[in-house]
C-alpha cells in the first residue's frame, strides 16, 4: 500500500503534464497562478473534451486505474459510457478519487478529488484507513463552476504541506464534457464508499470494474447535477473481486445498490428541489444501480440491484417520456 500511496502522486502529475502538453488538442487551458501553482481548466471556461475528461478521471484515481470510453444504447439514443478498471481500489478510489474534500475560500466552492486529498487528510476516513501520504508534488481535481484564484491554491498547498509551485489544480464544471465524463467514471468508487459506510472491510476488495453512461450536459447547473447523479444511481454497475467469507457479502449485499434507499426511484433533480440541500438526501442512495461481488475465496458470485432505463430516459430528455427539463 505504501508504494501505491507514493506512486499515485507521481502518476497524477504525469497525467496532468499530458493534459498541459496536449492542451490545444484537448481544448483545455493551462496557466500558472501568481504564486506558481499550475491551473488546468478542463471544462469551466475551456471547452474540454472526452479525452480531457478521461485523463481527469485517471488523475482522480492517482493513475492507479484505467478509464475508457465506449457507447451504450439507451432507448432510441446512443450515449457515451465511461468504463473503469481498478486493481488497488482502496487506495485509488477511497484514498484518491472520492470527492470528499470541500474546498471553500470566500465565495469559491468546489469538491476536491485526487491524491492531494491524502496529503491534507482532512476527512474522517483518513482516521479509519491508513491512507495519509507525503509527496513533493501532487494534483487536486476540482468539480466547480468557477476557476480558483491564487488564494485558493495557497490554502490547498498549505493544507497539503506543499509549496504552491508543487501543486496542480485541474477544474471542470459538472455540466461540461470533461466534468460529466469524470463523474461517470466513479462507478467503482461509489460502490466502495457505500460499502465503507455500511461497515464492509474495504481491504478485502482486490479489484473493481464498472461502467456508467456519461450524462448529457445541460445549461441549468442543477439539472446537470441531477443528470450526472441519475447516471450513477440508475445507470451504473460495478463488479468487485473480493477475498472474504461469503457471509460478509451476504450481510451487506441488498444494502449496497441505490435501490436500498427509501428515496430510490425518483429523479435526483426532484429530490434536491424538495430537500434544498444535497446533504439532506438519504446518503444510502449514493451508490451504483447494480453491484456484483466475485468471491475469489469460494468462487461464488453475488449480485443485487437493477438498472432503471425509464428514469434515465426521463432524466436525460430522451423520447416521449422525457422530463420537462430535457432537451
Amino acid at each position: 500500500m505504501n508504494e501505491a500511496l507514493s506512486r499515485m502522486h507521481e502518476e497524477a502529475v504525469r497525467i496532468a503534464d499530458a493534459l498541459a502538453e496536449r492542451a490545444p488538442l484537448l481544448r483545455v487551458e493551462t496557466t500558472h497562478l501568481p504564486n506558481g501553482a499550475r491551473l488546468i481548466d478542463a471544462g469551466v471556461k475551456a471547452r474540454g473534451s472526452h479525452e480531457a475528461g478521461r485523463l481527469f478521471a485517471e488523475a482522480c484515481l492517482g493513475g492507479l486505474g484505467r478509464v475508457t470510453i465506449a457507447t451504450r444504447a439507451l432507448g432510441s439514443a446512443v450515449l457515451p459510457e465511461a468504463r473503469v478498471t481498478v486493481d488497488l481500489p482502496l487506495v485509488a478510489c477511497i484514498g484518491s478519487q472520492y470527492a470528499g474534500w470541500k474546498i471553500q475560500k470566500g465565495k469559491f466552492f468546489a469538491m476536491g478529488s485526487g491524491p492531494a486529498r491524502s496529503l491534507a487528510a482532512a476527512e474522517p476516513l483518513f482516521e479509519r484507513y491508513r491512507l495519509k501520504s507525503h509527496a513533493p508534488r501532487s494534483v487536486l481535481l476540482l468539480e466547480t463552476g468557477a476557476l480558483p484564484a491564487a488564494e485558493v491554491a495557497e490554502m490547498v498547498a498549505s493544507r497539503c504541506g506543499l509549496p504552491p509551485d508543487g501543486l496542480t489544480l485541474v477544474a471542470a464544471a459538472t455540466a461540461s464534457l470533461a466534468g460529466s465524463t469524470q463523474i461517470a467514471a466513479r462507478s467503482v468508487e461509489t460502490a466502495l464508499h457505500k460499502l465503507m459506510e455500511i461497515g464492509f472491510d474495504l481491504a478485502s476488495i482486490v479489484a473493481g470494474a464498472g461502467a456508467c453512461p456519461i450524462a448529457p450536459g445541460h445549461p441549468d447547473a442543477l439539472r446537470a447535477i441531477g443528470r450526472t447523479n441519475d447516471a450513477i444511481l440508475y445507470g451504473s454497475e460495478a463488479s468487485l473481486w473480493v477475498r472474504c467469507d461469503d457471509g460478509a457479502i451476504e450481510a451487506v449485499l441488498e444494502r449496497v445498490p441505490s435501490s436500498a434507499s427509501r428515496e430510490h426511484g425518483r429523479l435526483f433533480y426532484d429530490l434536491f428541489k424538495e430537500h434544498g440541500d444535497f446533504y439532506a438526501i438519504d446518503p444510502m442512495l449514493f451508490s451504483p444501480a447494480r453491484v456484483t461481488f466475485v468471491n475469489e475465496t469460494t468462487g461464488r458470485v453475488f449480485s443485487a440491484g437493477t438498472l432503471n432505463e425509464e428514469l434515465l430516459l426521463r432524466s436525460f430528455g430522451i423520447g416521449a417520456g422525457a422530463d420537462a427539463g430535457g432537451v
